[in-house]
């Protein structure tokens, strides 16, 4: 009898040892390395995110790349590079590079528009203004630039802005008189590649997003709402701009539409380190804390943020759920 009250006594003890380790790990912090590839328009407030999400969970280990958001999403689907988390400037880049293969969810989280930046040094600077940027840029011996359409979305958006110039000033050839004074040296990887053209005096303008000037301290001119892709309001006018760009394989090509900026991100579904990508998602879409940081940064978000459907919301993790609305 005493074998068997001893006996018992080891299977509680080891129960109670299995329940205490359980409860434990479920409240245990995440951990360990957080990849995190972003627009390079986010390099800023993703920053000071990373510091702040780092103070938090003293265990993670932020690794953030920036780039074009298109090249982002591009190391992930062809070379298969490693990440949690997938941050870009135009939310139709995770759905038509990253959903279904790589990804299940895409949480549009932020806005944007285009501005063009100068510094005190660029030619004109005295006299440029939203009424006349346009004429100035084809003033010969005036240097400016835009990203690479084809790896930045920052880029694609520029042509559209020009594009849809001609017609909101309806001066007919108005676009490819600009881009024959752009030459193709002008033209970077990605948009924040300008800035250091810019301060150096060695480019008089160049295309970025407003929450980028406002970042960096850059002068700008900011464009009617009809054309700077800042207002979703219109986005019948904006859809009349179209830009060919490389697509998924080499050879093939597809047509970007213009729509007003918005940002996406999404968790990849083979992410090395879920439970921490998880905790710096509800980090981001948190009014108090990322999305605090974005706006204060120049950069409005959408509080909450949003997903296209109730089935996607349904998909997230039930800690995200609270954080995000369904509107198309």
């Amino acid at each position: 009898m005493k074998k068997f009250y001893s006996h018992m006594c080891f299977f509680v003890l080891g129960v109670l040892i299995l329940t205490l380790f359980a409860a434990g790990s479920a409240s245990a912090e995440p951990s360990g390395e957080l990849i995190i590839f972003h627009a390079g328009s986010l390099a800023v407030p993703f920053k000071a995110m990373e510091k702040s999400f780092e103070a938090m969970y003293p265990g993670v280990d932020v690794l953030r790349e920036a780039g074009g958001s298109t090249k982002m999403a591009r190391m992930i689907s062809e070379l298969h590079k490693p990440a949690d988390i997938m941050a870009s400037a135009d939310f139709a880049v995770i759905d038509k590079t990253l959903i279904p293969a790589y990804a299940s969810c895409n949480i549009r989280f932020a806005t944007n528009q285009l501005v063009l930046c100068f510094t005190p040094r660029s030619k004109y600077a005295a006299e440029i203004n939203d009424k006349n940027w346009y004429e100035i840029l084809g003033r010969e011996g005036v240097v400016w630039g835009h990203s690479d359409p084809n790896l930045d979305p920052c880029g694609y958006r520029s042509l559209m802005v020009l594009q849809l110039a001609e017609k909101f000033y309806n001066k007919p050839g108005l676009y490819d008189k600009l881009i024959a004074n752009r030459p193709k040296e002008n033209i970077r990887p990605k948009s924040v590649e300008l800035i250091s053209l810019l301060q150096s005096g060695h480019m008089d303008y160049a295309w970025e997003y407003l929450s980028v000037a406002v970042q960096h301290g850059l002068k700008y001119v900011v464009l009617d709402k009809r054309i700077n892709l800042g207002d979703y309001k219109e986005d019948p006018f904006y859809k009349q701009a179209e830009v060919k760009v490389t697509g998924k394989k080499p050879g093939t090509f597809m047509i970007r539409t213009g729509k007003s900026c918005t940002y996406g991100v999404t968790i990849l579904d083979k992410a090395p380190n879920k439970e921490a990508a998880e905790a710096f998602m509800a980090y981001l879409l948190n009014p108090e804390g990322g999305l605090k940081i974005l706006e204060e940064m120049g950069q409005p978000p959408f509080i909450p943020a949003r997903v296209p459907t109730m089935e996607m919301k349904e998909r997230l993790p039930l800690k995200l759920q609270d954080l995000v609305e369904v509107r198309d």
